[in-house]
């Protein structure tokens, strides 16, 4: 354990870092358990995650030894709707990592999509890749489409190109364009890079259009492209060390496709005449009917379409 003092840079790294490296939990949920006294360090009960440690330090968490960190790895995964992104729901509904495959590891999905959204979700062993993912400052632009119910024109979606606030809170420009009006409905494609909390349904519905469908369809540089429902990919994790620039020891990982494991609840089947349904075309969410072209240097990386 490190007992440098104040004058000297410490050495290692944050315990809650190293725990949250490890698997174990996010950064936060580590700091919680340091603080109720389930940490040790060389037998030490530590009750304050202002602590560094080194390779030397054994640490344990309930008694149990914690194992080495894994590399920093990414999956992309097809949320379906009906299911919450979070760890636990107050209100017992199912939640994305009831849905994941048995032999993943412990993940943390970087930023949400809310109960009745569906598309790409990035997921992450690595607390320090989800926090920069999910920093303003990162940037990175997130493409939807949205199917709302009404008959949107450019005057009325100009606003939410301008930016505009609702219910006191302010919404950074997004793109819009409208695809196709069917019937009473219409599909959207929209990009934004904030990503606030039921953004554009709290948008739409601030200029008179209400949407009933939405789908992720790309976050950054990687695309849902025909990942089906409840599907996980790994990313390729040379593509993880270049967009995030970190190094990796072995960076020879390639993009694994999992298998779904039995008895997993799913949403219920399209009616007839929607999207996807027989003799119908295909859900708009499927836009990338071709695998992404690998781009000069980054060989395997999705690109985010135009």
């Amino acid at each position: 354990m490190n007992t440098n003092s104040s004058s000297e840079t410490p050495k290692g790294d944050r315990i809650a870092k190293v725990l949250a490296r490890a698997g174990i939990a996010s950064r936060r949920e580590a700091e919680r358990m340091i603080e109720a006294g389930r940490v040790r360090v060389n037998g030490e009960q530590i009750l304050s995650p202002a602590l560094n440690v080194t390779e030397a330090d054994e640490i344990t968490l309930d008694g149990n030894p914690v194992s080495e960190p894994e590399p920093p790895r990414m999956w992309l995964y097809h949320k379906p709707t009906g299911l919450v992104s979070t760890d636990r729901d107050e209100k017992d509904r199912g939640t994305i990592y009831d849905d994941l495959p048995d032999d993943m590891p412990r993940v943390m999905s970087i930023g949400r999509l809310d109960l009745n959204s569906e598309g790409l979700l990035l997921l992450t062993n690595d607390g320090g890749i989800k926090r920069k993912l999910e920093l303003p400052a990162t940037g990175w632009l997130r493409r939807y489409r949205a199917r709302v119910n009404g008959r949107p024109t450019d005057e009325m979606l100009e606003p939410l190109r301008q930016g505009i606030t609702v219910d006191g809170e302010r919404f950074q420009p997004m793109t819009v364009t409208l695809d196709r009006q069917q019937g009473a409905n219409a599909w959207l494609t929209i990009g934004l890079r904030e990503g606030k909390n039921r953004e554009i349904r709290r948008a739409m519905d601030h200029v008179g259009l209400s949407v009933n469908r939405l789908i992720r369809i790309s976050y950054g540089p990687f695309q849902l492209g025909e990942l089906k429902s409840g599907g996980v990919e790994e990313i390729r994790r040379k593509i993880v060390r270049d967009q995030m620039g970190i190094t990796l020891e072995d960076d020879s990982g390639t993009a694994l496709k999992k298998k779904k494991p039995t008895g997993v609840k799913r949403s219920p089947r399209r009616k007839t005449g929607e999207f996807g349904g027989p003799g119908q075309p295909a859900a708009p969410g499927h836009v990338s009917k071709r695998p992404a072209k690998p781009s000069k240097g980054t060989r395997g990386q999705p690109k985010t379409r135009g």
